[in-house]
């Protein structure tokens, strides 16, 4: 008679957490995605009963039609870009934890919004033995819109937990040695396969500027990781620019502003740019569409003569070298 054999747990898990993204391309999909994330406080913080009736009378009534046709433009086989591109990242950070550690090292994936939910991520983790978790976000600039919504839902999710894993998280990691050498080897790269243009833009996603009255820290990082990149790639002050995307609605965002920075430079006879976005370890419709093609017709509908986009980090091996340091760094003890 065979005798059961009890598993060893894992001594930790790691929850990788990004933004998240509509099921399909379809307006019907992105007005659900839509009401979930623009409902969080954390990301639009006006009084509740006037956004709701802008959001639900107006913006999900408007937006989801417009949105659907930018996802049908970048959507792939596997699904979005940004799904697609997670689910790379997770597997191949499972499979560096387990060369480090000479074991498997349980990592789950999880959106703050939309599915894979936390409560799903959750349970994988559970039933894999996992009693020390650490959250990792997949955002280098820590901002209360992203890392601080992050935690709400996960507390949120465990609200119905008998039982709380111990929990350690990385805030953020926007100076991180080996995050600003992953994005300067990136940009090398393109260089070297497609040739050097005469600016660089370091584009992050903005906020409103309120927020960073507020004590977010968000911009003030950003421009910290500019300023380590240009250092790395040995940039002149006038040879690249930090700069702020995907602004919504009316008021003042943190400047400048990428579509207008490009602008001034096309009119200024800046004739070609190298785009970065360092802001996203993953490339999704903030960057495949807005940055890729929106902005790249704009600077040469006013005069400039060649742009490129260089991709996220992705799955990149030095990106995955990086997670795999943050991992071991903050899971010393378990």
């Amino acid at each position: 008679m065979s005798e059961s054999v009890k598993m060893t747990p894992p001594p930790f898990g790691v929850l990788l957490v990004n933004l998240g993204t509509p099921s399909a391309p379809t307006p019907e999909a992105v007005r659900t995605y839509l009401a979930e994330f623009l409902a969080d406080v954390r990301v639009v913080d006006m009084a509740r009963p006037l956004w709701w009736l802008i959001l639900h009378g107006i913006i999900l009534r408007v937006r989801p039609r417009k949105v659907a046709k930018a996802y049908q433009s970048i959507w792939t086989p596997e699904g979005s870009p940004l799904l697609a591109i997670s689910r790379q990242q997770t597997a191949a950070l499972t499979e560096a934890l387990q060369q480090a550690y000479g074991q498997k090292i349980p990592v789950e994936l999880a959106m703050t919004y939309g599915e894979p939910s936390m409560e799903a991520a959750g349970r994988a983790l559970r039933q894999q033995g996992v009693s020390n978790l650490l959250i990792l976000p997949l955002y280098p600039q820590f901002s209360s819109s992203t890392t601080g919504a992050v935690y709400d839902r996960l507390a949120r999710g465990l609200q119905k937990c008998p039982h709380l894993p111990q929990m350690r998280w990385v805030r953020d990691y926007h100076q991180h040695p080996a995050y600003i050498e992953a994005l300067a080897a990136s940009v090398r790269q393109h260089w070297q396969e497609h040739g050097r243009k005469q600016k660089l833009l370091m584009s992050f996603h903005g906020i409103p500027e309120r927020y960073a009255d507020k004590g977010d820290p968000y911009a003030a990082q950003c421009r910290k990781t500019a300023e380590l990149l240009a250092q790395a790639l040995q940039l002149s002050t006038d040879e690249y620019l930090c700069s702020f995307q995907s602004r919504f609605g009316r008021e003042e965002w943190v400047k400048p502003y990428t579509d207008a920075s490009l602008k001034q430079w096309a009119r200024d006879g800046v004739h070609s740019v190298d785009v970065i976005c360092p802001a996203f370890a993953a490339d999704c419709l903030e960057t495949l569409e807005e940055i890729q093609v929106e902005n790249r017709e704009l600077f040469l509908k006013h005069g400039g003569q060649a742009y490129a986009y260089i991709p996220a980090l992705n799955a990149r091996p030095e990106h995955m070298d990086l997670l795999t340091e943050l991992v071991q760094t903050h899971t010393q003890g378990w």
